[in-house]
């Protein structure tokens, strides 16, 4: 199969789909792989670096559009990119389609085969290939959490530590999959004083247990939500509803009443964000306030730290590509139909039902 990897252009997005390594791996098995021209630049990883490892380079992203049938990106294909689509074309990437209504128009006018990261499961029910950018966006939210409250982020001047004879700052995480458990791991590695809410009693008991006590842990209402809200310094949206968009938690009313200078970080804003208050930020300007609360609202976070996303992202995505390539998607789907939850559009069609529950359309199933 001929694979096409664009340098991904959404605003600061460093990442690459697939590093050198997962290249060889595909030439390995036959396939051809083209490249665009210093698309992993702030890897570290050379044109020459993408030829020793068997892939052909192209000089311009047309170039790769053009010659490829499966398309291999980490971010979902911004608005120049989707005049490049064509009805063959088998495009694999985090679409968070839910959030994004224009984006599933153009895609479905392509008629382009699309496959989500975000919605393919595994085994267990869980998200393999969502996993690992998950764990990166919740220990680094922790992280752009403590520099938002600094005085000149316009924050309330906590360190979330405290020192001897001054208390921690509070962080309040919003959901305790993987993206709270791992913002629970980094703010209790500074010493924060940390409480987890989630709706699910056997997830808390395994968060009650696993942090050895050191956490609390509430069953998420909106009493308890409101409540933990307003003493916080720190409040993380770490909500996951698989393929749908998130639900808002906090409304705005509740923003209002939270103490000056506190910070949100929404890591569910690509799936809309779970504060009323939220909008999509980026790397280069990355907070906003509103009602005195510093919102950090960054849509693509894990692209701060692209060598350790990229890698971890490749990491599980290459056996699934090694799949698509290997025996084409409708094979790959027969044999695996966690990798058919990934399906979100095909030949005009949605095939996700948090996308067509969002935008109220039709939810067309695959022939068995």
């Amino acid at each position: 199969m001929d694979i096409g990897v664009p340098k991904e252009i959404k605003n600061h997005e460093y990442r690459v789909a697939l590093p050198p390594a997962g290249v060889q791996q595909l030439i390995k098995a036959g396939h051809k792989v083209r490249v665009e021209t210093r698309a992993a630049d702030h890897l570290g990883f050379s044109d020459q670096d993408y030829r020793n490892a068997g892939a052909q380079i192209c000089n311009s992203a047309v170039e790769v559009w053009d010659q490829s049938t499966l398309i291999l990106k980490v971010k979902e294909p911004q608005p120049g990119e989707c005049d490049y689509l064509r009805a063959d074309h088998i495009l694999f990437t985090y679409l968070h389609l839910a959030a994004d209504e224009p984006l599933t128009e153009r895609l479905l006018a392509s008629g382009c085969t699309a496959i989500a990261y975000e919605t393919v499961t595994g085994r267990q029910g869980d998200l393999p290939l969502l996993t690992p950018m998950s764990e990166v966006a919740g220990r680094m939210s922790v992280q752009a959490g403590a520099h938002c409250l600094e005085i000149s982020q316009q924050g309330r001047g906590v360190l979330l530590s405290g020192v001897p004879g001054v208390e921690a700052g509070r962080v309040v995480i919003l959901g305790g999959g993987v993206v709270g458990s791992n913002a629970a791991k980094v703010a209790l590695g500074m010493g924060a004083d940390v409480t987890i809410l989630d709706t699910s009693a056997t997830r808390l008991a395994w968060l009650e247990q696993n942090f050895s006590g050191k956490l609390t842990t509430l069953y998420s209402t909106a009493d308890s939500i409101e409540q933990t809200v307003l003493c916080a310094d720190l409040v993380i949206g770490a909500v996951l509803i698989p393929g749908a968009a998130a639900p808002k938690l906090v409304s705005e009313e509740l923003v209002s009443r939270m103490k000056q200078g506190a910070v949100l970080v929404d890591v569910a804003i690509d799936q809309g964000g779970c504060f009323a208050t939220s909008s999509a930020t980026t790397h280069s300007n990355p907070t906003f306030i509103k009602h005195g609360v510093v919102h950090y609202c960054v849509a693509n976070m894990p692209g701060a730290v692209a060598r350790t996303s990229s890698q971890a992202l490749s990491n599980v995505t290459l056996p699934y590509v090694l799949q698509l390539a290997n025996h084409g998607w409708r094979s790959a789907f027969a044999k695996d139909p966690g990798f058919a939850n990934g399906l979100n559009v095909h030949q005009g069609q949605i095939y996700c039902p948090g996308v067509a529950s969002a935008f109220n359309r039709t939810l067309a199933t695959l022939p068995a």
